[in-house]
């Protein structure tokens, strides 16, 4: 048991010794409410202490530097450290975001603004749409972003519409979104291939249908075929396609979702341009819009002058106006914009192809002990079910927590929601056929042991700091130390 830092408190021990003051005190002017009875109770250590009490709690996380991560859908993929040695660059990281765009002293902020509308201008290509905003502060942050201006087309053509049509399979928050954003909407079921039903959706299509927000590849790992076809239509009644771009990372440098017919797009910048993911943040959801929604983006808009420089424009009458602090979360855009300047377009293609040649290499390889309710290929991701192994008692969750007493970080599961205990498996392109060999033969052996010992599974796991979990239990009483 690692104790907390203020159990390895001793009075008078330090781990640092600062200066004398050269600033004269002002402890007269501070008015007697205000002051400290007694010293703040803070732990004194010393510091080695320090550092090791730091370092053995480091070593109690998962994350993908230290091990396999393979989280359908959420993409926790690898960070190259060249992308954040840039993020720390110091004419980066000390700029204040309210210093002067071009006058006394402005030229500090060119570089900034260079970053910021050259990774619009190369994500704008990658996608397929005229301009970009950098602007949201995560994916679902994008997708809001999308559905506002979605919202605000209509609003500005006097269109009284209502609707959005969303498929079962779309990621959780297209529908909250589209809520948010003033919509209702409608579900249109998968068909028995696994991608959305043309003729539900035909059947749904009306005059008040205000979009479809689609992601292609699907939640199950699925290309939406009839994607064009679906554009066409909602076009013809006046409606917008919005496209999802999570799984962007199956297309990237192969499809342009603009050319498929969307008119607006969100990318999650750290599922396909390597950024960093979770633990609240931080977080890019980057949109693109085609031509004629370009006047309802966020403001500022970051704009190239004759000369050469770079500002910040305001006067745009018809923009949703501002749907983040400042112009985004820059220490993440440069992340990206160092990812995407590292690959390039060779690398770009290569890596879509790697993600996708991953992704059915782990599903060809577990085909014969795990159900996969969706024939054919899967593009990024594939989703199998465990419903073969619950014959014998043990479920999608026993599985995960298996996967933890061998190493792995579990992958999503129960989601899909329309696959019955679902496994949804996401080996990203970063990761060696060493590691997925040992990932796939790890699965075969929990699948094995479903049939032969199906009750040692219902213990996992049994080798982490923390067992499991009784998760109604833990949450009505944490135990905030380990």
């Amino acid at each position: 048991m690692i104790p907390l830092i203020y159990e390895m408190s001793k009075a008078g021990r330090r781990g640092v010794r600062l200066p004398d003051c050269t600033v004269p005190q002002t402890k007269a002017k501070i008015p007697a409410a205000l002051r400290r009875a007694t010293p703040a109770a803070l732990p004194e250590v010393s510091e080695l202490g320090v550092v090791r009490h730091f370092t053995n709690l480091s070593r109690l996380n998962f994350s993908v530097d230290t091990n396999f991560y393979p989280l359908g859908s959420c993409t926790m993929k690898y960070n190259p450290k060249v992308c954040e040695t840039v993020a720390r660059f110091d004419g980066f990281a000390r700029l204040h975001p309210l210093l002067p765009q071009l006058r006394n002293g402005g030229m500090l902020t060119q570089g900034a603004l260079r970053v910021l509308y050259e990774t619009e201008r190369m994500l704008a290509e990658v996608t397929g749409m005229a301009e970009m905003t950098m602007q949201p502060m995560a994916g679902a942050n994008g997708e809001l972003t999308g559905a506002m201006i979605v919202a605000a087309y209509h609003r500005r053509k006097g269109n009284r519409k209502k609707r959005f049509l969303i498929p079962d399979s779309a990621h959780g928050t297209n529908p909250a979104t589209a809520a948010i954003a003033g919509f209702s909407v409608t579900t249109i079921p998968s068909n028995a291939k696994g991608v959305m039903d043309l003729a539900a959706f035909k059947q749904a299509l009306g005059d008040d249908v205000a979009g479809v927000m689609l992601t292609s590849p699907n939640t199950l790992g699925l290309f939406e075929r009839d994607v064009q076809t679906v554009c066409e239509l909602v076009h013809k009644v006046d409606g917008l396609a919005y496209y999802d771009g999570a799984n962007m990372n199956a297309f990237v440098g192969r499809v342009r979702p603009g050319d498929l017919g969307f008119d607006v797009v969100h990318l999650n910048l750290h599922k396909t341009f390597a950024t960093p993911h979770g633990g609240g943040g931080p977080g890019a959801g980057a949109v693109g819009v085609k031509e004629p929604l370009r006047q309802f983006l966020p403001i500022s808009r970051v704009i190239k002058r004759d000369d050469g420089t770079y500002a910040l424009h305001y006067d745009e009458p018809h923009s949703i106006g501002y749907i983040a602090p400042f112009y985004g979360n820059f220490g993440v855009i440069l992340r990206a914009y160092t990812y995407l300047r590292l690959l390039g377009a060779e690398g770009l293609r290569e890596a879509s192809a790697t993600a996708v040649l991953n992704a059915n290499y782990i599903k060809a390889c577990l085909k014969d002990v795990f159900d996969f309710p969706y024939e054919g290929h899967c593009m990024h991701e594939c989703v199998c079910s465990a419903s073969r192994q619950e014959a014998h008692g043990v479920r999608a969750l026993d599985i995960a927590k298996a996967l933890l007493d061998r190493g792995f970080h579990a992958p999503t599961i129960y989601f899909p929601l329309i696959v019955h205990e679902a496994l949804m498996i996401e080996p990203t392109e970063t990761e060696a056929k060493e590691t997925m060999d040992e990932f796939i033969a790890a699965l075969r052996e929990i699948a094995r042991l479903a049939e032969e010992q199906p009750a040692t599974l219902h213990a996992a796991p049994v080798t982490t700091p923390v067992g499991r979990l009784d998760e109604v239990e833990a949450a009505r009483a944490m135990v905030l130390r380990v």
